[in-house]
């Protein structure tokens, strides 16, 4: 879970996984909307990999990516979960 929130605390990341959330876009569409380099992209997309928020695949020479939503599906249960805890809490 930690690679989650470290994943998610930078906006440009926040960013990648809105213009994923209806379609799969190849590593070029996605940097069009950016100002950074291709490193920095590359290590925006690593970390949200290795955080299973987004998955990529290979075809030729183009990568896609696309929204993990287990991953996401799992952060909102656990984020109602412990707001469930401190309501319960409030009611002792």
């Amino acid at each position: 879970m930690n690679d989650v929130f470290k994943a998610i605390a930078d906006p440009a990341r926040r960013e990648i996984l809105h213009l994923l959330r209806h379609q799969e876009l190849t590593a070029g569409d996605l940097a069009h909307h950016f100002n950074m380099t291709k490193s920095t992209m590359s290590h925006h997309f690593s970390v949200l990999v290795n955080a299973d928020l987004i998955t990529r695949r290979r075809d030729g020479q183009t990568i896609w990516y696309s929204l993990n939503t287990t991953v996401l599906q799992d952060m909102i249960a656990w984020a109602m979960d412990l707001t469930s805890l401190t309501k319960d809490k409030g009611n002792i």
